[in-house]
């Protein structure tokens, strides 16, 4: 299923493309080569890694006419699919300078051409439909990454550039007080519901026991994670998993990545700007999350009470036609659209889960070890990847991604 039942295949994979390139038109050739952090992968590899994919995953499948850009692309543009080659080292992407970002921008437009011939040549191919469309999602996993990694690479550069100040940020969450609210209990199905794409760690569809519990209406805001901060949050050991305590210590973490010293401001992909106060904390740990969660007599909703609750809000508001960036709110409750929320819950596969065939296997299961998961997408996830079984997941130091935090509680009212 495309993103809007009116395009095509070949419509929905141009715009797509197109988004992409978009993205980076405010960046210089020398902002997209740079890495600021392991974690961290360069705007320009970036966009030819997405155009590997295409190339070894539909094209050298689905046409045997094709002919590669570059037999050494598959090596440095790569990431983990071991099955299917050799790879340059993830902390070392950063060293590329050769190809140039002509020379990648050329590569995708080989790619493209490609693509498009073999499109209309196959138009009902329904493998190549849905290998396709995997690629796609794929993509804007990776427009998502690409600023979540721009923006960090800028907040390194004393300047402290702008990358775009017209992208959505995060909506304020309110002045009111933070309430909650029961959440269902009993048995209840989670997972992805089918009749549209979903990637496979959303699968299967099966039934989860909720216990009694609350959870809250809103996202935690700047203002409460500053009286976490005023209150000597990061100076109380009892606060803390014994991990974060360590991790917090070890690396002198006393507020929200981003923010100023002064706690007045912080890096936006706008620039530095002050902070404001109703807005969702964000770029904040799992275990910052938890100890605030802790410090508030609450906790972190496991993934399953945060699926239930966010199934049962509506999405409002229009997509722009590019089908990326448009503000998204459920109901004023801030289930998707904001920040990724932290749960409980560890990256695990659901009961039964299968992984893709061949490669693409690689895609989610190798991964579910180690991680915590997160719901709900961010300002900078794209529109129609918004859901309520979506998933995606991270280490618990993490803090570049656009992370925030929902509590819950125990018990009824």
């Amino acid at each position: 299923m495309v993103a809007n039942p009116q395009d095509s295949l070949l419509e929905y994979y141009g715009r797509v493309r197109a988004t992409t390139l978009d993205l980076c038109r405010t960046l210089e050739p020398e902002d997209t080569v740079v890495q600021s952090m392991p974690d961290v992968s360069p705007t320009k590899w970036h966009l030819a890694h997405v155009t590997w994919f295409f190339e070894r995953f539909v094209l050298e499948v689905f046409d045997a006419r094709y002919e590669r850009f570059n037999n050494q692309y598959g090596y440095l543009f790569n990431s983990y699919y071991y099955s299917a080659g050799q790879m340059h080292a993830r902390p070392e992407r950063g060293f590329l300078t050769r190809p140039t970002l002509a020379d990648v921008v050329a590569y995708r437009a080989h790619v493209d051409a490609a693509m498009r011939s073999l499109l209309q040549r196959r138009a009902d191919d329904a493998a190549l439909y849905e290998r396709t469309v995997l690629g796609l999602n794929h993509e804007q996993q990776h427009q998502e990454l690409l600023l979540t990694d721009i923006k960090h690479v800028f907040s390194c550069n004393p300047l402290r550039p702008a990358v775009n100040a017209a992208l959505k940020t995060a909506a304020a969450s309110g002045h009111d007080t933070y309430t909650f609210v029961d959440g269902p209990t009993g048995m209840h199905r989670i997972g992805a519901a089918g009749g549209g794409f979903c990637f496979d760690n959303e699968t299967p569809r099966h039934d989860v026991l909720l216990h009694p519990h609350r959870i809250g209406t809103r996202l935690v805001t700047n203002q409460e994670f500053r009286e976490f901060i005023d209150d000597g949050g990061y100076c109380n050991s009892n606060l803390w998993l014994s991990d974060g305590w360590s991790t917090i210590n070890e690396r002198g973490w006393n507020r929200p990545l981003y923010w100023a010293e002064d706690l007045e401001s912080e890096f936006t992909l706008g620039g530095q700007r002050d902070i404001d106060a109703h807005a969702p904390v964000c770029h904040v740990s799992f275990y910052e999350a938890d100890a605030f969660a802790r410090w508030a007599g609450a906790r972190l909703p496991t993934e399953f009470e945060w699926e239930i609750a966010a199934a049962k809000e509506s999405l409002h508001g229009n997509f722009l036609e590019s089908g990326c960036w448009h503000p998204m709110a459920g109901s004023g409750k801030q289930f998707f659209g904001d920040v990724w929320e932290w749960t409980s819950s560890s990256y695990l596969p659901y009961p039964g889960f299968v992984p893709l065939l061949g490669s693409l296997g690689e895609y989610n299961g190798k991964f579910m070890c180690n991680q915590m998961t997160v719901r709900g997408g961010s300002c900078v996830t794209a529109a129609d990847h918004i859901r309520a079984s979506y998933r995606s997941f991270f280490y618990p130091d993490a803090r570049w991604q656009f992370l925030g935090i929902r509590l819950a509680k125990d018990g009824i009212q």
